[in-house]
């Protein structure tokens, strides 16, 4: 059963709120977040949301799943420097305290 969230009128379910809140975001805004060791990368093979909705409900056999396949790590030095380098086109949500990212192609 899905969760939903409560507004004041209406209930939105989980995965259409995180669609509202996923955004195009620099390098620059996601500095300060990499250097504290914030930063899940999500391999473009996996949905964000999908991603994003996992870690919301905590499903730790998703997660598991997905670290142990090197699909979600923590962003490393060298993908973060070609970012930097290429001006790379990146998605991202925030599920505090993590900013989940992913390189759109």
């Amino acid at each position: 059963m899905p969760q939903y969230i409560m507004t004041t009128q209406y209930s939105v379910p989980l995965k259409a709120r995180l669609n509202l809140e996923t955004a195009r975001i620099t390098w620059s805004e996601l500095e300060r977040f990499f250097a504290r060791g914030r930063v899940l990368h999500i391999a473009s093979s996996l949905d964000l949301l999908d991603v994003a909705e996992a870690l919301v409900e905590d499903n730790l056999a998703k997660f598991t799943e997905w670290t142990s396949a090197g699909l979600v790590k923590h962003l490393e030095d060298l993908t973060a420097k070609s970012w930097v380098a290429d001006d790379s086109k990146l998605w991202a949500v925030v599920i505090a305290p993590w900013v989940l990212v992913q390189e759109r192609l």
